[in-house]
């Protein structure tokens, strides 16, 4: 095996495995995101900002940006998802104060433009996905200790752990979590929460790259036209040579 090839093949398993290492070795849901489907994004876009803007912004995001590309109207973004003394030209940033937000939570609340690009729509599903309350407060199997509380209890319910005692060779006991169990439920079923968080996984993993709405569907053109003008330039290449070969 060439040096090149084993550049390759290393390369193309660094790419695929860049979700799991920046969640820290953590097993991952998969996220079954489709940001193809505009329901979906609009969908994701409400819960968004009525969930999670309270604290955290998408500074590199407009609203007018999400009115076109999710094919909404003015009228209805301004109605929905432009909050306070906000416009359209805005950028999608949280009324909380930044730096007072940092003496409430201990640190800012981090903007989550490319979220969904650093840390990958698994992670952001399965972290939503993975709270649990303790004597304490909210943990997270994802991410243990977050700053962040469960800000989706209501919907999701409240979720304890379930633990395992074991006591290794030096006889060291550990616990570890093994499950999440709903310990009082939400108001939506579980079925029904997933699919609010992979709404708002796929509105992040949009907003973390807009240009993909489009530039996938122009890439089937442009594929279309290379493949005609291949073909032209084959029947030209044809016609050019058939009498110097002769």
């Amino acid at each position: 095996m060439t040096q090149f090839v084993r550049t390759l093949i290393l390369g193309g398993l660094l790419i695929t495995a860049g979700p799991s290492l920046a969640a820290g070795g953590a097993d991952l849901d998969m996220a079954g995101t489709n940001v193809f489907d505009q329901a979906s994004l609009q969908r994701g876009a409400s819960l968004f900002v009525n969930y999670c803007m309270g604290c955290h912004s998408m500074q590199y995001q407009r609203y007018r940006r999400v009115a076109e590309d999710l094919e909404l109207s003015e009228e209805m973004v301004e109605e929905f998802l432009v909050k306070g003394e906000k416009e359209l030209t805005d950028y999608m940033k949280s009324s909380m104060p930044y730096d007072q937000s940092a003496d409430w939570f201990g640190k800012p609340p981090p903007d989550l433009s490319l979220t969904a690009r650093s840390r990958g729509p698994d992670w952001i599903y399965t972290f939503l996905r993975s709270y649990y309350l303790t004597d304490t407060g909210w943990n997270n199997t994802v991410l243990e200790n977050p700053a962040m509380p469960h800000v989706l209890w209501d919907l999701q319910g409240i979720q304890r752990a379930v633990t395992e005692t074991t006591t290794d060779e030096q006889g060291v006991s550990h616990t570890n979590i093994t499950a999440l169990e709903v310990d009082q439920p939400g108001r939506l079923s579980p079925e029904e929460y997933d699919r609010v968080v992979r709404d708002i996984t796929a509105f992040m993993e949009y907003v973390g790259e807009p240009a993909v709405l489009k530039r996938e569907r122009i890439g089937v053109w442009v594929l279309l036209f290379l493949a005609v003008f291949t073909f032209l330039a084959y029947l030209l290449y044809i016609d050019y040579w058939k009498d110097i070969k002769k």
